[in-house]
């Protein structure tokens, strides 16, 4: 029996064009902030997920 990953991608979401919560942004710019980059202005939920994912992987809190 194999596990599977509860998580889904982004792109699958019901809610994914729907715009970023305040607790994705709010991250988001923790994130962007540590890694020296810019959070773009009106990004959906799945968008902001993606860029969460990204950013964590460079972040220097996340290594």
């Amino acid at each position: 029996m194999t596990e599977q990953d509860p998580r889904k991608d982004p792109d699958d979401w019901a809610t994914g064009e729907e715009p970023a919560t305040g607790p994705q942004l709010s991250y988001l710019e923790t994130l962007a902030r540590e890694s020296g980059e810019e959070v773009p202005e009106n990004l959906t939920k799945a968008e902001a997920s993606r860029l969460i994912d990204e950013l964590r992987k460079r972040s220097p809190r996340t290594d």
